[in-house]
């Protein structure tokens, strides 16, 4: 066991950071099992991290704790049950397998090291959601899945500037946003500091906590270019065994057809014939790959309770960054990037649809209409329920509310 405590402390020094994932506070890691699923670079490995160290009071050199990275090479030639059974001989209580997703059979062997070690305490972490969704099938009675998503605006503002604020709900938001942002705004105030171009240089490149690690902003696309296609051509090959190069080609043509297009309402006939795709439920499969790789986000139309029966009303790419990163061309579309924010903001706290009129609706009741603060305000039978989420104001007023708000769910 001593290569395995040793690359632990290797791996818990490499990954401590200071600033801490609202992730950890929402979600309660305690349970005996806990998956973290989520796409690549959001974090993961840091939020596991600072719960190991956590557990131990930031003892690094505790023997309590075990950090696997199971696509280490020291850790391919081991069964992770003979490591877990070793660790808890040793008086081990919390172990946390990073990368599970590459590891074959990771399922079968969690699962046996939670059935024969009731005191051991787990976390498994993947960067496929698909294939933890996948195996999470044995252990449905036994592990919790958690998805952990990139930064929030907020999340964002406590990194740049250390300024904690507050996770908002969206019926405060509704209810109070004067009020909510007015004291956003002294509070930046006071630090000499205004709140859209912070907005601004987070739609280009913030979602992604790595983007602290690199100066440039192309260097930062880049990476995301990279796990873009390291998610298609690897990932997805390692769950889907079936999954050959043609296939693969394919779902980058139809990824470089929506990254072209988004917001997009989808023509399956028209994506089948420029894929080379032969049938409509070829290509609401490749698009699901796409989605739980954490690259796409689906929504159905209002009232549909049979989403999986239809095809999706409309289809954003995950993020503003992405956005940036991949087709500089939506990055002239102002109008695209403000719709995609509202939707990586909004959609992993409350769910969103595409109404007959608007631009979303969320919880299948308030409208949502976008746009820019000269957006024209159309009157309507039951104006209450329509909220104008606008771009380029700092503070609204009644049901104009300023879109960087938003931000403020996570």
């Amino acid at each position: 066991m001593e290569k395995f405590f040793d690359l632990s402390r290797q791996f818990l020094s490499a990954n401590k950071r200071e600033f801490r994932r609202y992730f950890l506070k929402r979600y309660d890691l305690s349970h005996r099992f806990n998956i973290i699923s989520g796409q690549r670079g959001v974090g993961k490995s840091t939020a596991m991290t600072q719960f190991l160290l956590d557990y131990t009071g930031g003892d690094i050199l505790s023997n309590k704790i075990l950090y696997v990275p199971t696509d280490h090479f020291l850790v391919g030639g081991t069964h992770l049950y003979s490591i877990a059974e070793d660790f808890q001989k040793l008086g081990g209580e919390l172990i946390c397998f990073d990368e599970i997703h590459k590891y074959k059979e990771w399922s079968m062997e969690l699962k046996s090291i939670y059935d024969s070690f009731p005191s051991l305490k787990m976390i498994a972490s993947g960067s496929s959601a698909l294939e933890i969704h996948k195996g999470s099938h044995d252990l449905s009675r036994r592990a919790i899945v958690y998805k952990m998503e990139g930064l929030s605006f907020r999340e964002y503002l406590t990194v740049k500037e250390n300024i904690d604020f507050p996770v908002i709900s969206f019926t405060e938001i509704i209810e109070n946003h004067q009020k909510i942002a007015f004291s956003v705004l002294e509070t930046l105030k006071s630090a000499n500091l205004r709140i859209l171009p912070f907005f601004y240089d987070y739609l280009r490149k913030g979602f992604y906590p790595y983007f602290l690690e690199f100066k440039e902003e192309s260097l930062i696309h880049l990476i995301m270019e990279q796990n873009i296609h390291t998610s298609i051509e690897s990932d997805l090959t390692s769950v889907y065994e079936f999954i050959n190069g043609e296939t693969i080609r394919k779902i980058k043509k139809l990824l470089s057809v929506l990254a072209s297009l988004v917001p997009y309402t989808p023509d399956l006939n028209a994506l089948k014939e420029i894929c080379g795709i032969s049938d409509h439920r070829t290509i609401k499969t490749y698009l699901s790959y796409i989605e739980d790789a954490g690259i796409i986000k689906q929504y159905q139309k209002s009232g549909n309770e049979l989403d999986s029966l239809r095809k999706p009303e409309k289809i954003y790419l995950n993020n503003t960054s992405q956005m940036y990163a991949v087709s500089p061309d939506n990055s002239k579309n102002i109008g695209n990037i403000r719709e995609t924010f509202f939707s990586q903001a909004v959609s992993p706290v409350n769910k969103l649809r595409i109404p007959k009129k608007g631009d979303f609706q969320v919880d299948d009741s308030r409208i949502i209409e976008i746009g820019g603060k000269n957006k024209k305000i159309e009157s309507q039978n039951d104006p209450e329920k329509i909220i104008y989420a606008l771009d380029d104001i700092e503070i609204g007023f009644k049901n104009k509310i300023p879109l960087w708000l938003f931000g403020f769910l996570y």
